[in-house]
């Protein structure tokens, strides 16, 4: 008679497997890692369950009674069905899981929110990345990026998707000349020279700074200190409220400027269905904030 209103325990079936394939106490017991007098009271358990004799202890060994023969490939099935339900669910866990990176003063809060509507029952997470940290997509350390273009990956190595597009502006230090205009055009900042760039595609990069013998600079802070202390101006997305924290600072919109524009960007071949659900929320909420 089985043990009433207890269910069969895997662990005890495994026991029993591992028991059967050593024909040892012994051996198995040093296997799985536990005492052998345990390992014997729990395949006394288990017989008890099924109310049978499974092994036959002998001095040199243990073998297989006909019921225990009977019930071995049973249980090697068990276990097996156990496995593959656990790595089944594994795997679902893992397509409803995504690591989204962001860039710089985007806010891709309304595309999170969205996302998660759609996906309750998803594990979503979010990182934060400078514009040095964009990396992070190739070394799998993010699964998505929204970021602004131009972004430092060979077109064979990602998947880009426009999202929207801002209008410029330019970031001038209070006193300046053109700060008192309602617009410039993008013909007056042409003579201008520019700053190194980190990955400069062309001459309108999201972020620009101008002025004579200027050396590169990292920092957007230190951007935009250069800028307030007469040293540059700066061509900036309007999208980026940073630069109005500044009262030292005044922005001018640029006319006829090439917008700025923010992308979601994967890595090709990437299976992850989360990509595609990202893409879906963030093209259906996102969009340039207004001027």
């Amino acid at each position: 008679m089985n043990d009433l209103g207890q269910d069969l325990e895997l662990r005890l079936v495994r026991y029993f497997t591992v028991v059967a394939a050593h024909q040892h106490f012994g051996r198995a017991a040093a296997d799985l890692h536990v005492a052998q007098p345990a390992l014997s009271r729990q395949i006394q358990r288990l017989e008890k369950y099924l109310g049978v004799r499974l092994l036959d202890r002998a001095p040199r060994g243990t073998r297989l009674t006909p019921a225990g023969q009977s019930f071995l490939p049973q249980a090697q099935a068990l276990l097996r069905a156990a496995r593959q339900a656990e790595l089944a669910v594994r795997e679902q866990a893992e397509a409803e899981r995504i690591t989204i990176g962001y860039v710089e003063d985007l806010v891709i809060t309304a595309a999170v929110r969205e996302l998660r509507r759609r996906c309750p029952d998803a594990e979503i997470a979010t990182r934060y990345l400078s514009c040095r940290d964009v990396g992070a997509l190739s070394d799998k350390g993010v699964d998505a990026l929204i970021a602004r273009a131009p972004l430092p990956f060979a077109a064979d190595e990602v998947f880009t998707i426009p999202l929207y597009e801002e209008p410029r502006m330019l970031a001038v230090p209070r006193g300046h000349p053109l700060a008192a205009r309602a617009s410039v055009t993008a013909e007056e900042l042409a003579g201008e020279e520019a700053a190194p760039c980190a990955f400069e595609t062309s001459d309108w990069t999201s972020y620009r700074i101008l002025g004579a013998g200027v050396p590169p600079i990292e920092s957007y802070e230190d951007k935009l200190e250069l800028v307030a202390s007469g040293g540059a101006i700066a061509v900036l997305p309007v999208g980026d409220r940073r630069s109005s924290l500044r009262p030292d600072i005044v922005t001018v919109p640029i006319e006829d400027a090439p917008p700025s524009q923010v992308v979601l960007v994967s890595r090709k071949g990437d299976p992850n269905p989360m990509i595609r659900n990202l893409w879906l929320a963030a093209e259906t909420v996102l969009t340039a904030p207004a001027a």
